[in-house]
């Protein structure tokens, strides 16, 4: 049975699109115009409004997010990184990517994340802060940030050393190398691989199962686990937030784009 209206709904979202199933509030980035769900500057500030307005959801008992198209969201946008410019536009996206990560972990309904193609950057750190993983097959994850010139500050500096330890996260962060989905699973950073036809009926039916569990037991032992991953996130998600700003201002940043329009390979000089 699927329904609709609510808090949520009054947003006028355009890059997410929201379905009431019953208990289950299925939630697909589907971003107009990016097949791959890029974010831009609109799909960021949504995306913190949806976070923000899950937070106090009263009508769903569980939330399954998605994506629509080939990508869950296959990351920043390089048509929006050039309007990024300055410290008046870096400084607000910091505090926004802040809050959204922080309103993420503070959500207390249970989140499952169905992955249905590249999950990349603050896609990523998204998809890996839900409860529940569930990944196609042909799905992927990964953290380029570097290759671009700049720090994974949107969670990936904070979330993939609690998953994968300190060495082997240096390993995918320092590359920006992919992991296809059987590598996820076997590392810990995902719950479950399923084939790719099957992938959203199976992520609803967990969300159904954790919304047809205790609501108080389920939201609060959620809350509880969440607690240590923001006491043990925090200083590595400021520090590294920081950072990215200094980087998004590097000659090495901007190197990185001109070689993606030019199609070379970047010659960084650490500038």
């Amino acid at each position: 049975m699927t329904d609709a209206g609510g808090e949520l709904e009054e947003q006028g979202f355009e890059s997410l699109h929201l379905e009431r199933r019953g208990a289950v509030l299925v939630v697909r980035v589907d971003r107009p115009g990016s097949d791959l769900n890029a974010v831009d500057g609109r799909l960021h500030a949504e995306l913190g409004a949806l976070f923000r307005g899950l937070r106090r959801e009263r009508r769903a008992r569980a939330v399954l997010l998605t994506g629509r198209g080939r990508a869950f969201s296959a990351g920043g946008d390089f048509a929006w990184f050039p309007e990024l410019e300055g410290l008046e536009n870096l400084d607000p996206l910091r505090r926004d990517a802040r809050q959204l990560i922080w309103d993420l972990l503070d959500v207390e309904l249970p989140i499952v994340a169905a992955l249905n193609g590249p999950a990349v950057g603050l896609g990523a750190s998204i998809a890996l802060l839900c409860d529940v993983i569930l990944m196609a097959e042909s799905a992927s994850l990964a953290d380029p940030h570097v290759r671009v010139g700049i720090v994974a500050g949107d969670g990936g500096a904070a979330i993939w050393p609690l998953v994968l330890g300190p060495a082997r996260a240096k390993q995918y962060l320092l590359t920006g190398d992919p992991l296809c989905a059987d590598e996820a699973e076997r590392l810990g950073l995902v719950n479950r691989v399923v084939p790719d036809g099957e992938l959203f009926d199976a992520a609803l039916a967990f969300a159904e199962r954790l919304a047809a569990g205790a609501p108080l037991a389920v939201r609060y032992t959620k809350l509880a686990v969440n607690q240590w991953l923001k006491q043990a996130a925090a200083s590595a998600f400021d520090l590294s937030t920081a950072l990215e700003i200094v980087t998004f201002q590097s000659e090495d940043h901007r190197e990185a784009l001109a070689a993606l329009r030019e199609r070379r390979d970047p010659k960084f000089e650490g500038r």
